[in-house]
């Protein structure tokens, strides 16, 4: 999520696609990984082009992570340098994370694809109105579920002083409970494609039901311990009182930057945990990014081979009413994944972008070649939207489309 002067600048599911200006000093795509795999003289130059503070990327192919790299500093103004081990926000990339926490739970006949809010959470949240307490845990899933985007309502339930009060686990039915009571379903024509982190929220609430426990418990035990990414984390990326990790940064509207490393200005609430709030580094976002490249083939086996499929195929076409110049006019969504194909991609892969708005990261995925791509920074916008498509189509074009270099 976005906040800017108190109004919400919608999270992008998928990267602007427009075209990147060649970088000065840009390295050739057949060397773009040094010989002991690093890739600081591909990233440097384009975080120094683009005004970062870090940047980091990796990629992973047939399941080995090839190259990967971080360059910069933790803290815009402070000499720290950043390391490969630095943690990085995920934001929204963490939404394919619950998804597929919602998939187990479907594998274990606790949930359904067709599961309905009333279904599940009518039990402790009273009086759903019929039309909300009909949507489908997959409509939650793939934004078409009639929820809107972030509106000034929504965000009032996300910061409400009420929440100190309870669990977040409690606090999540009663924000529900208080949107169905007041608000009614509205699917916008053209298309029924509404990116919603309140949904995402309530398929925490979904998931939380139907195991008996919080969804932080689960997608630590479930997802970070069984696939060893010990570096993950949710919340703030930096250790409250330390520099410790590449600290998020915001911009307001006059362009000054302040630094965000702790506290409740470092993150959004924690209530909406399920629609992204992990943070990891380099590498083990790119051991993610392996295992859904392989179709976890190559274990842990967290779901089964079908659920994984359903997570990834398109459920719905997202139609852009007006992009930015070479940007596409559609892709489609599946299921915590966009899908777009890129001028640099054969057909459609998976992707996500991420930002809590201090810091964006952005995951690529090419289940036909087994190839993962993760990039991330620790600054928000258009700069660093660049900045992370100009690595991912360097990694791309070097390690699929021509093969690694000698």
């Amino acid at each position: 999520m976005h906040l800017s002067s108190g109004a919400i600048i919608l999270e992008r599911f998928m990267v602007h696609v427009a075209k990147v200006v060649a970088l000065a000093g840009f390295v050739a795509f057949s060397n773009v990984a040094q010989a002991d795999g690093t890739l600081s003289d591909l990233l440097e130059p384009i975080r120094a082009q683009y005004q970062l503070p870090a940047l980091g990327a990796a990629i992973v192919k047939d399941g080995k992570i090839v190259a990967q790299g971080a360059v910069g500093v933790r803290v815009l103004g402070m000499d720290i340098p950043v390391t490969q081990d630095d943690r990085f926000h995920l934001g929204s990339d963490g939404k394919a994370m619950t998804a597929t926490l919602a998939g187990m739970l479907i594998d274990e006949g606790k949930l359904r694809w067709d599961s309905t809010i009333g279904e599940v959470l009518g039990p402790v949240v009273p009086d759903l109105k019929p039309k909300f307490a009909a949507i489908t845990l997959e409509q939650l899933l793939s934004h078409t579920s009639g929820i809107p985007s972030d509106t000034e309502d929504i965000m009032k339930l996300y910061f409400s002083s009420d929440a100190f009060d309870y669990t977040l686990t409690a606090y999540r039915l009663r924000m529900i409970s208080e949107w169905n009571a007041a608000h009614d379903l509205s699917v916008p024509s053209g298309s029924a494609f509404q990116y919603s982190n309140l949904g995402y929220a309530i398929v925490g609430s979904m998931i939380e039901q139907a195991s008996g426990k919080p969804w932080e418990v689960l997608i630590t035990t479930r997802i970070f311990e069984p696939l060893g990414l010990k570096s993950a984390g949710l919340g703030p990326q930096a250790t409250f009182g330390k520099y410790d990790a590449a600290v998020g940064h915001s911009v307001d509207a006059d362009g000054k930057v302040t630094p965000r490393p702790w506290g409740l200005s470092a993150d959004g609430p924690a209530v909406v945990g399920p629609a992204g709030i992990a943070h990891m580094n380099v590498a083990d976002f790119a051991t993610w990014a392996g295992w859904n490249a392989g179709e976890g083939k190559r274990g842990p086996a967290l779901v089964k081979p079908e659920t994984l499929k359903r997570l990834h195929q398109a459920h719905i076409k997202t139609e852009i009413p007006h992009p930015k110049p070479g940007t596409p006019k559609s892709g489609s969504y599946a299921c915590g994944w966009g899908l777009s194909h890129f001028d640099w991609t054969d057909k459609p892969v998976l992707v996500h972008t991420g930002s809590n708005s201090m810091n964006l990261a952005m995951i690529v995925v090419d289940v036909e070649h087994d190839t993962g791509i993760v990039a991330v920074t620790n600054f928000p916008g258009e700069k660093a939207d660049a900045a992370l498509l100009a690595v991912s189509k360097a990694l791309y074009t070097q390690y699929v489309k021509a093969g690694p270099a000698p």
